[in-house]
């Protein structure tokens, strides 16, 4: 059996072992920091070989010289000479200047939007409250008497100094004579000074009444009575019943603070961010303060090392839920010329879908230049944001029900309000959104994916590509004053003789044509020659697909788009397929916009970074009346054209040939290869009007959506010498066209 002596002798034991090394000569003592590095440095410098491969403590080593091998050991906290920075000027040049006037100030547009803001708001207060002034009067009528009884009572009240009444019956309550009679005396001179003062009141207003009554005309007599009817009806009004009701609920947004700022941010879940608040710090460094920015608060500052504006927009939900307002209020930003990690936070008043857009400055009047940047949609702050529709060529993209194709037709409607603008418009979905552009004003217009559109299509893409390479001519041909940068000008599509007007086309579910199996290699084809070309010489197209991949939008179009529109999209790649390469990396997130974000998408042009826009929203009625102005102002130009006049598709199909059957013509069987080139010549030979310019490379990309390759065929120039071009076996030639035909064996 263990005795109780046993654990007494072992804590006895310990309790000496810690006594002894908590004694005086074992204790702790303070550490100079700067000491022991100089110490730790000067031992590193002893110990460290020198060149000759001695120690700077051998006898042959001097204390003067300095070592030069990349190996040794340097310690990094030596108290070694601070770099400075720039210097006072440095940082002058460096500097950051805010804006002394600022931007809504400085902006014409924007002050005038503002001041129509204002102005409306207070015209609608005057007019609510006119309307309803006699119902005001009437209410103050009834309760004049009401009034009258309060006023009556309360001056009473007073002149017998009723409000000091509580404490003169405490002062009984403690039976404290002396204060009693003191304030006794104090009501007493109150009551008479009170009473007279009442008194002369009385004859005051009642000889007042009375000059009125005999002297003053009926009219001031009618102002007097209802001026005291009013007064007195005001001041018999209920607390719980206001007279006045408000004419405009104004919104309760809350005050951006920086506490709700850290709050959000540090709800984000981000371990940076959490980690720098867990230590008692703010975890985000405010560069400005936050202010009102349009309708909304703007924060702006720099997040903790490591962490990128990316990481708070992949959050935006978690972020508006942190801030405790709509997903659609809060959009966090980076700035281009600043580093990744500095954010700008901007929260709105309303939801961006669901606030109130200022009216369209060509919803009911105006028309447009071309050349120049038109309205077309705000930001969030509910700027204009302007777009130019000449020398680019746009892509659109989004998922299905977002608002693409109403994107496109507002571009569309902003062409057709120049007259000079010559529209080729194409729905392939074939619902009729576009409609209202092409029955009014286009050239050309084709409405779903039949045979006898695409076939129309392809006539009109052929024909553009011709009128493509005849205005490259004319601008060649043109002298330097008159086009000195080798490019359409508005003042060259004024001149009707040289045919620069502007021509855009706009094709709604672009993926159809790319992507047809018979004419879709021909369509990319023109297509991507048109982006590349186009815009210089005042040919537009504009591109809209709710498939943003490679096959609906081929790279060689999506690379060469210099303007982009992207609604809401699902994944990276189609972000980047429309916004372009790496815009996901640097933030530029479609992906963001929630599904009632409708019209709501990022715009890249302009020249400016990718900024978010909500565009105008015009439906079918009102894009109708846009459109049928546009006609007119086409009617009294002269200039309609095409398919708005009646021209079936017919009309502009051009002559009908069959491709293969020509080139079978004018190949013979007994030539069995043959160059591109000289079938190209034939071709020209034997219909001018359809082949006239064709190359070798015509007739490549002719014929390859027809399954026919080219090869390297050897052959015979015209002055005897032997060479290889490129061509095509007339086997290949009578394979396709036999599968065409459905005649296997004619092969």
């Amino acid at each position: 059996m263990k005795h109780p002596d046993d654990d007494n002798e072992l804590f006895n034991r310990l309790e000496a072992e810690m006594t002894a090394d908590t004694g005086p000569d074992s204790g702790g003592e303070v550490v100079d920091l700067d000491k022991a590095r100089s110490a730790r440095e000067q031992s590193a410098d002893a110990s460290a070989p020198t060149r000759d491969g001695k120690s700077a403590d051998s006898p042959g080593h001097e204390s003067g010289e300095e070592s030069a091998d990349p190996t040794r050991r340097v310690m990094v906290d030596q108290s070694a000479p601070v770099v400075a920075g720039p210097g006072y000027l440095g940082r002058l040049a460096a500097a950051r200047r805010r804006d002394v006037v600022p931007l809504w100030l400085r902006s014409v547009a924007e002050l005038k939007t503002a001041s129509a803001w204002v102005a409306r708001h207070y015209t609608h207060a005057a007019a609510y409250h006119a309307l309803r002034s006699p119902v005001y009067a009437a209410r103050l009528t009834v309760q004049a008497p009401t009034g009258l009884a309060r006023f009556v009572g309360g001056s009473m009240r007073w002149v017998a100094d009723r409000e000091g009444e509580p404490v003169r019956l405490a002062a009984v309550r403690r039976e404290d004579a002396a204060e009693y009679l003191k304030l006794s005396r104090q009501r007493d001179g109150r009551v008479r000074l009170r009473t007279l003062v009442a008194v002369l009141a009385m004859f005051v207003g009642i000889g007042a009444a009375l000059a009125i009554y005999v002297l003053a005309p009926d009219w001031l007599q009618v102002l007097s009575v209802s001026a005291l009817v009013l007064a007195l009806g005001y001041n018999g009004r209920k607390a719980d019943a206001p007279l006045i009701h408000r004419a405009v609920e104004l919104p309760k947004a809350t005050k951006l603070t920086s506490d709700i700022v850290l709050r959000a941010l540090g709800s984000l879940g981000i371990p940076a961010i959490n980690q720098v608040q867990g230590k008692g710090r703010d975890g985000f460094e405010f560069t400005a303060p936050i202010t009102r920015d349009g309708p909304g608060w703007r924060a702006e500052g720099n997040l903790p090392y490591g962490v990128t504006v990316t990481d708070i927009i992949e959050r935006r939900e978690r972020l508006a839920s942190g801030l405790r307002r709509p997903l659609g209020c809060v959009w966090p930003e980076a700035v281009p010329d600043e580093h990744t990690g500095h954010l700008v936070l901007w929260v709105g008043d309303q939801d961006l879908s669901k606030a109130k857009k200022p009216a369209w400055p060509l919803a009911k009047t105006g028309t447009v230049d071309l050349f120049k940047p038109v309205a077309y949609g705000t930001d969030q702050r509910g700027r204009w944001v302007e777009v130019t529709l000449m020398y680019i060529a746009g892509v659109i993209g989004a998922i299905p029900r977002m608002g693409k194709t109403f994107l496109l037709r507002l571009l569309l409607l902003i062409a057709a309000l120049d007259p000079r603008a010559e529209l080729h418009t194409y729905d392939m979905k074939g619902t009729g959104d576009l409609d209202p552009v092409g029955d009014a004003v286009s050239h050309r217009h084709a409405a779903g994916d039949d045979a006898e559109f695409i076939q129309y299509a392809l006539a009109d893409w052929r024909a553009l590509r011709e009128e493509l390479r005849r205005r490259t001519k004319v601008i060649r041909s043109l002298p330097r004053d008159i086009c000195p940068e080798s490019k359409v000008t508005s003042q060259l599509a004024d001149k009707r003789s040289l045919g620069l007007h502007p021509i855009v086309v706009g094709v709604d579910e672009c993926q159809v044509l790319f992507e047809h199996p018979e004419h879709g290699k021909e369509f990319e084809e023109i297509a991507t020659d048109l982006v590349k070309r186009g815009p210089a010489t005042g040919i537009v197209m504009l591109l809209a697909t709710q498939r943003p991949d490679a096959k609906s939008l081929p790279t060689g179009i999506s690379a060469n788009a210099s303007a982009r529109w992207c609604l809401k999209v699902m994944g990276q790649t189609e972000n980047d397929m429309v916004l372009g390469t790496s815009s996901y990396k640097r933030g530029v997130r479609a992906t963001m916009f929630a599904w009632g974000d409708k019209g709501i998408h990022y715009f890249m042009g302009e020249g400016a970074d990718a900024r978010i826009v909500y565009g105008t929203f015009v439906d079918a009625p009102s894009a109708a009346a846009i459109a049928a102005r546009a006609r007119t102002l086409r009617e009294k130009a002269g200039l309609l054209s095409g398919y708005a006049l009646g021209e079936t598709p017919e009309a502009v199909t051009g002559p009908a040939y069959d491709l293969l059957a020509d080139v079978a013509a004018v190949v013979p069987e007994k030539e069995e290869r043959v160059w591109n080139e000289r079938i190209a010549a034939r071709l020209a030979d034997l219909r001018p009007d359809v082949y006239g310019g064709w190359k070798g490379e015509n007739v490549t990309s002719a014929l390859k959506p027809h399954g026919i390759r080219t090869r390297d065929v050897a052959g015979t120039t015209d002055d005897g010498t032997r060479t290889t071009r490129r061509g095509i076996a007339r086997a290949d030639l009578t394979k396709a066209i036999a599968e065409r035909n459905q005649k296997p064996s004619a092969a």
